[in-house]
Parts: C-alpha cells; structure tokens; sequence
C-alpha cells in the first residue's frame, strides 16, 4: 500500500515537471528580470537531466545561475554621468537630470535611492533649486489637468511635483516616475527637503 502510494506520487510529480517544462518552454525562457527592462539574448544550457528524470530520482530541479539571472537588470540600470553628480550639491535631497531624463535621492552627497528613469515636461519642467512645499496620496488627481498624479510630492511653483505617469509620454511639466519609485519618494522626501533639477 505505502510503495503504491509513493509510485502515484512521483507519477504525479513527473506529470507536474512536464507541464511546467511545457508551459516554460512555450512562453520562452527569459530568466528573472525585473518589470520594464529589456531582456538579454542569454537562455541556460540543455540540463544533462530532464526535469522528469530529476524529479523521479528525487533530484531538485537547478535555477539559473546568478550571473543569467541578474544580466538583464544590470545591463539596464542607468548610470549617472560625472557631470550629472557634479550638478547635484551634497545638500540636495532629490536631483534631477533633465537631459538625461535621470532623478535621484541622495542624503550628504551619497545616493541612496536610483538613479532612475522619468520623463519631464519639454520646456516646462522649471531648472533650479526648490524645496518639497507639500505630498498628497495615492489617488490624487490633477485640478487642472484631470488627470491622476499618485503619490505626488510639491516642489515648485505652478503645482510641479514628483508623480506617478507614464515615462513615454512627456508631463505637462512635473516629474513622471513608474509609481514604485513615486511612492518611494514620497515616503522619503520630507516636507522641506531640497530638489534641485539641472
């Protein structure tokens, strides 16, 4: 009774590796990387063992190796140039490159948050050195506008902030952030903090 029952078991088993080979292979191995960055050409060598032969002799199935997991994500993270940092005094909280469509927390110089990617206003996103006047919520939404603008932090005149929106289509002259980076500034960007954008 027990070796019948280990036998449905691992036929189980092997049923669930083919339908997971099955399923991987059909929509393509690509590795971990994270949402939004580009996907690397690399895809792991044929294992010595099908996953129903490792499965069946107990052996785990193997992930990737670190260095295909990690290659999409470090091929994409931006990269600060030496004149951006340099634009960027140690007293700012928050910088923002312009040209290089770049932003970034910073406490005494050193960064500690991105840099990441956002998309300005052409021409209206004002240059110069601001402080954060005031943060509003998850679902606020633009008076002007009538457009949402989650997690947005206040920084200069004329409503300019720090915002969820898309990083294709320009703002109407705020910040645009993926809404994860938005909520992160708007966790760490104090009322007063300084912003300098270049």
């Amino acid at each position: 009774m027990y070796a019948r029952g280990r036998q449905r078991r691992t036929a189980w088993l092997a049923v669930l590796a083919i339908l997971v080979v099955a399923v991987t292979t059909a929509a393509g191995w690509r590795g971990v990387r994270r949402p939004g960055t580009a996907v690397s050409g690399v895809v792991p060598a044929p294992l010595a063992m099908s996953a129903t032969e490792r499965i069946a002799t107990g052996r785990p199935l193997p992930s990737p190796p670190a260095a295909l997991r990690f290659a999409a994500t470090a091929a994409s993270s931006p990269v600060l140039s030496p004149g951006a940092r340099r634009s960027c005094p140690p007293a700012a909280t928050a910088c923002a490159d312009l040209s290089a469509r770049l932003t970034w927390l910073q406490s005494d110089g050193t960064i500690t948050y991105g840099p990441v990617r956002m998309e300005p206003g052409p021409a209206r996103t004002p240059r110069g050195t601001f402080h954060v006047e005031w943060k509003a919520g998850a679902h606020f939404m633009s008076t002007e506008y009538h457009e949402p603008m989650p997690y947005a932090v206040f920084f200069a005149p004329g409503g300019i902030a720090f915002h969820g929106g898309s990083l294709t289509v320009p703002s109407h002259g705020c910040i645009h952030l993926d809404i994860g980076s938005a909520r992160y500034y708007y966790d760490h960007l104090p009322v007063g903090a300084e912003v300098v954008v270049f």
